[in-house]
This record gives C-alpha cells, structure tokens and sequence, in this order.
C-alpha cells in the first residue's frame, strides 16, 4: 500500500490540523492515472486503496469508473483479488 494511491489522503480531514486539504476529484484521477499509467508500463502491479465511505460519493465514485475504463482501453490490464496475485506470484517465483 502506498499513500500516493490512497483516496483518504486526497479527500480525509488531517488529524493534526484544523485545515481540510482540498484536492479537486479531476486532480484525483489524474493522479491515479499516471500511477497505472507508469505501473503499466514498467509491467507492474497497481493496486489502489478505497474506502467506501470516502471514495462511495456520487461526486467521487465517477473516478474510480473513469480510471477501470481507462485500463480497460489498454487491453493487457488484469484485473485480480489480493489471492488471485498471491497465487500468480507463489507459481511464478523464480
């Protein structure tokens, strides 16, 4: 898990201060995007962090549609459970 790639971060009140950051939804897929994006082109594994109660907004919920049709536009994308890339990996380790 990495922050970078964790809804909270963008849209969570700080524990610490009494300021809210703000991070528009357009810059959230941005953001997102160019995280697959890279995970895609090295080869990798993107794996992103929602939670319901943050990302579930009918104002939020569209990211995540935009960033599944945007992987699915790639043609190559798997799409897995945690168990189904532990198995991969468990098989295929060399």
């Amino acid at each position: 898990m990495e922050w970078v790639r964790d809804d909270a971060v963008y849209f969570m009140m700080h524990r610490f201060q009494s300021l809210r950051p703000y991070t528009p939804p357009e810059d959230v897929l941005n953001i997102f995007r160019r995280e697959f994006d890279a995970a895609h082109a090295e080869g990798g594994i993107f794996q992103l962090t929602c939670h319901p109660h943050i990302i579930g907004y009918r104002s939020r919920i569209w990211i995540l549609e935009a960033l599944i049709a945007h992987a699915k536009a790639k043609g190559d994308v798997w799409f897995a459970t945690h168990a189904e890339v532990a198995a991969y990996a468990r098989d295929n380790a060399a």
